[in-house]
């Protein structure tokens, strides 16, 4: 059987010859996940759009497209060309699950929720020539026991992380505005691997550095502590994202940290509690952002920021006042997004009743652009602000005051290096990924992220 998987590129990413950096960060891990279910004798070939020009001259047996919602007027425009060629097309993901009625006019099956358990019951189906319309996920969802990932199939020279990985699935918080919340509904909506398979597929890895892409590395302490112990004297160094409170309390930072960590990106998302208290965000309620950030800065972990503007009690001033906490808490690189109402959510549902969304382009809904009627300020100043705060905190001069809060003299130049060369050197990077120079950075990044001190 021929098999095709396809990641169709995200909007700001339209072309392989000419795009954002962090669009050649990460290889499509779910795809080559589903694609280690199929038969060791099937012709499997995955594409990511991002990296890579599209084939579609082919004829396939099966074509498989994952679905994120700036990508879907792509993603179907792609899976009408193959139906149209008489191709059996699937159409999995989160804006699939959120949105199915919209995305079974394009396909001739579609998976709702998490694949892992329904992927190979549709391969049974589809054997048999039998397959049904809607996959859903609901009861016995695990990652344990799976096979290993397809990693044969990624193309690692076209990625900076080729080594990234995911451990968990979903989150144990349940934030208003998360997408992911729709994705699990009917089932478990955090789970994780065991440590013993974690620990053997970092040992696939070659290299030293590793990206776990999980939602909040830090959701499950026990498992993550016994993981970051088996972790000790491999020689990695590893970045993730985690919350505040993972920060704060207890000592499992420091064991990260031991185990390898260097770099975290951390939902601040807001400072005030009423935006914090709407968007179910508790975990946030009074934590300490700047001990949070403190206590990475001592042990030499670079911040990524992540910052949300349009809650409903921003105002003009969100933007300078977000801005000047990033500099003067030393974060290393900040994400800024505008709110961003996506369907499935609760916070769609509730623009939806107080008739405040604005657009149902589904292009828009990439953070960097207002769908909505927000309360505090104009859909104007709110889109003016948040290109003023990106333009504002990577100047050469912010860049500097945020790395001279670092104590010691090796970090305050690896923020400079870091901050500097992710967002003042884009045609450089332009260039390294058309050259083929990707992977030569890595040893860069490895150098970076490395410790400069012993703790």
């Amino acid at each position: 059987m021929k098999v095709k998987l396809i990641l169709p590129s995200l909007t700001e990413a339209k072309s392989p010859f000419f795009r954002p950096i962090k669009y050649s960060l990460f290889p499509p891990l779910g795809l080559a996940t589903l694609a280690s279910y199929l038969d060791p004798d099937d012709e499997v070939v995955l594409q990511d759009a991002h990296v890579e020009k599209l084939d579609l001259s082919d004829t396939p047996d099966l074509v498989l497209i994952q679905v994120y919602i700036t990508n879907a007027k792509r993603a179907y425009t792609i899976a009408d060309h193959y139906r149209q060629k008489g191709v059996f097309v699937a159409l999995g993901g989160l804006h699939v699950t959120s949105l199915p009625e919209e995305a079974s006019q394009h396909a001739d099956t579609i998976f709702l929720g998490p694949a892992e358990q329904t992927f190979p019951l549709f391969l049974e189906d589809f054997k048999r020539k039998s397959p049904k319309k809607r996959y859903q996920s609901t009861t016995d969802r695990t990652i344990i026991n799976q096979p290993p990932i397809r990693r044969d199939l990624i193309k690692r020279s076209k990625y900076l992380v080729p080594n990234s990985l995911v451990i968990s699935r979903g989150c144990p918080h349940h934030c208003n505005f998360c997408y992911k919340d729709a994705f699990f509904k009917g089932g478990r909506s955090f789970y994780t691997q065991r440590v013993d398979e974690i620990l053997t597929e970092i040992d696939r890895l070659p290299g030293k550095h590793l990206y776990f892409l999980d939602d909040h590395l830090f959701g499950d302490p026990k498992l993550v502590r016994e993981l970051f112990e088996g972790m000790r004297g491999m020689n990695r160094v590893f970045q993730a994202a985690a919350t505040v409170p993972s920060i704060l309390h207890g000592d499992l930072i420091e064991k990260a940290y031991e185990a390898g960590l260097r770099s975290l990106f951390v939902g601040f998302e807001t400072f005030s509690q009423e935006n914090l208290k709407a968007s179910n965000k508790n975990q946030n309620l009074k934590q300490n952002y700047e001990y949070a950030a403190q206590r990475l800065r001592d042990l030499g972990v670079k911040i990524n920021g992540s910052f949300i503007f349009g809650l409903d009690t921003d105002d003009k001033d969100v933007f300078k006042r977000t801005v000047d906490w990033g500099v003067q808490n030393g974060i290393t690189t900040a994400t800024y997004h505008i709110l961003t109402p996506y369907p499935g959510t609760g916070l769609y549902e509730q623009m939806q009743k107080e008739k405040r969304i604005i657009s149902n382009d589904w292009d828009l809904y990439d953070t960097r652009h207002v769908v909505y009627q927000p309360k505090g300020l104009s859909a104007k100043e709110l889109e003016e602000g948040y290109h003023w705060a990106y333009e504002n905190f990577y100047t050469w001069q912010n860049i500097y005051k945020a790395s001279s809060i670092h104590n010691e003299l090796p970090d305050q130049f690896k923020h400079l290096l870091y901050a500097g060369g992710w967002k003042k050197f884009e045609p450089l990077w332009n260039f390294l990924i058309n050259a083929g120079g990707l992977k030569s950075m890595l040893p860069v990044l490895e150098t970076i992220l490395a410790d400069v001190k012993t703790k």
